[in-house]
């Protein structure tokens, strides 16, 4: 597989929230909790991502994760693409789960981590789902019940967390739950969530021209964090823009991408480049082009080239994400 975008780099803190496409149910009950935690748990583990937070909703969810050496981008199309196709098939349902692409916000963790841990875990009290925080320590459907005490969840890094709280785990642990207790309060902090400034705009080429105009868009959106932090993500993105991709090092990128998006999906890659509008096939075109432009920066002429459509239809699958 390719290298990961610079911005991607391993060990980045993204707050990653997760939507039902017009704000629909993901889950229908425990089971598909379960199976959506469990999904979450082991491919974590299988790419490296350390987890730190999490909270699963009715139609949303939220994450705070360390990318692992594949990036963020990999762990999360395995983890949306598997639990949208076993949603689906227990649902006798068709088509997307969910809405758009995840959105993902790069993450200062020596300013931010422990009041992303604490929203995120505040988000079931928020919700109306638990009445109290006695009731929170006790939903099984946060990582907030597992630094309690409750069932494991092998990729969350329980101990991390509490380290921020303490050297002895009781002593953390009750610091942690008195700041969690403190926020709710707060309500909701829109300034935690940012407003996906980077897919809204098109890419980092976009943000950046923004920027050099005089934008003041990334710093407020985008990237969560002080303005030393926001200049360095923005130095190791002008970075990644500068990098320019030979033709070769391009076909061979795409190759890879639509090679293993097909082999995970059990689709020939020539069904794929030979225009089937199969739903399975159209879907995974969606997600190859996407990542094909985002992640790598390839020209539309050349992933329509590759995926079997026209510039036209490239462009168009581009547009309608937003």
């Amino acid at each position: 597989m390719p290298r990961c975008a610079r911005l991607d780099a391993p060990g980045t803190v993204h707050h990653v929230i997760i939507r039902g496409i017009e704000k629909r149910e993901i889950v229908n009950g425990d089971a598909d909790r379960g199976d959506f935690v469990s999904r979450m748990s082991q491919i974590a583990e299988k790419t490296q991502t350390k987890i730190y937070a999490w909270a699963l909703m009715t139609n949303h969810a939220h994450m705070l994760v360390r990318s692992g050496t594949a990036g963020l981008a990999q762990y999360m199309r395995r983890l949306l693409t598997g639990y949208a196709g076993y949603y689906n098939r227990q649902q006798g349902r068709h088509g997307h789960l969910f809405q758009n692409r995840y959105k993902s916000i790069v993450c200062d963790e020596d300013v931010y981590m422990k009041e992303l841990v604490r929203y995120i875990h505040l988000n079931p009290l928020r919700a109306g789902l638990v009445r109290d925080m006695e009731a929170l320590d006790s939903y099984p459907w946060s990582g907030h019940h597992y630094i309690m005490g409750g069932k494991a969840v092998a990729a969350q890094d329980r101990d991390f967390v509490l380290s921020c709280f303490g050297r002895k785990a009781g002593v953390a642990k009750r610091a942690y739950r008195r700041y969690v207790g403190e926020g709710i309060t707060q309500g909701h902090r829109p300034e935690l969530v940012g407003g996906g400034l980077l897919r809204s705009l098109g890419g980092w080429s976009e943000v950046l021209s923004v920027r050099k105009q005089g934008g003041r868009l990334l710093s407020d959106e985008r990237i969560l964090g002080s303005g030393d932090f926001v200049n360095q993500v923005l130095r190791e993105a002008e970075s990644m823009i500068r990098r320019q991709y030979s033709a070769l090092e391009r076909k061979k990128i795409a190759e890879a991408v639509i090679g293993e998006a097909c082999r995970e999906e059990e689709i020939a890659v020539s069904e794929l480049q030979h225009g089937s509008r199969r739903p399975v096939v159209a879907r995974v075109r969606k997600q190859i082009i996407a990542t094909l432009f985002d992640r790598y920066g390839i020209p539309q002429a050349e992933i329509a080239r590759h995926t079997g459509v026209s510039t036209s239809a490239v462009s168009k699958t581009l547009s309608r994400r937003e």
